[in-house]
């Protein structure tokens, strides 16, 4: 019991210390978010909240992970599949500061060695996973033709997203919900061209 006490006081204090963060971050943006402003929100001081968290990089890494994880709670476990999406697209306009943080944090971490490089890269490979279910979900539902290329239509779908998310950063009036609509419907339809032609020469 006596290992176990502190180890959950300090698991508590983390959770707490994420809690805030997020808060914070959601409104400020990274940039403008101090370490100074997070400890003195959770009762500690600077030192004391690196304890938790070695660098800055590793905080904000742990926010994002944060952030995933109550969004898939939130809004794709529900009801998984492309709206699960479109709900986490559209929450993300009401926090355009953790929008900020993931697009500046995953342009950054692209450099080897970056100490978000290895976290990023398993994340894309999480997200695709969830995409590709999403296009098979669709698949059963008869929106997608059967031959379509999940892979290729999550990295489509993915990259749309992280484009419009930059966008918008820089130009709030782009509906980036209807825009990635647009990119599903538009994949959709391609996938099912010809399924409904009259084979050559048939006569009617």
């Amino acid at each position: 019991m006596s290992t176990r006490g502190p180890y959950a006081k300090g698991a508590a204090k983390r959770q707490e210390i994420l809690d805030v963060a997020l808060e914070i971050v959601a409104v400020k943006g990274c940039r403008n978010t101090l370490n100074r402003e997070i400890a003195e929100r959770v009762g500690l001081t600077q030192a004391g909240l690196m304890h938790h968290f070695a660098s800055r990089e590793e905080l904000y890494k742990a926010v994002l992970q944060a952030r995933d994880e109550r969004n898939t709670a939130e809004y794709w476990d529900p009801d998984p599949g492309f709206e699960g999406l479109l709900r986490v697209i559209q929450h993300n306009t009401t926090v355009p500061g953790l929008v900020q943080l993931y697009v500046e944090f995953s342009a950054e971490a692209s450099i080897d060695g970056h100490p978000a490089h290895e976290y990023f890269r398993a994340r894309y490979e999480w997200a695709r996973g969830l995409t590709v279910e999403s296009v098979r979900i669709a698949q059963s539902r008869g929106e997608f033709g059967p031959d379509v290329d999940a892979d290729t239509v999550a990295d489509i779908v993915l990259a749309a997203a992280d484009g419009l998310q930059l966008q918008w950063l820089l130009d709030r009036s782009i509906d980036m919900v209807a825009r990635l609509q647009a990119v599903w419907a538009g994949v959709a339809a391609h996938s099912r061209r010809g399924e409904h032609s009259s084979p050559a020469g048939a006569r009617g």
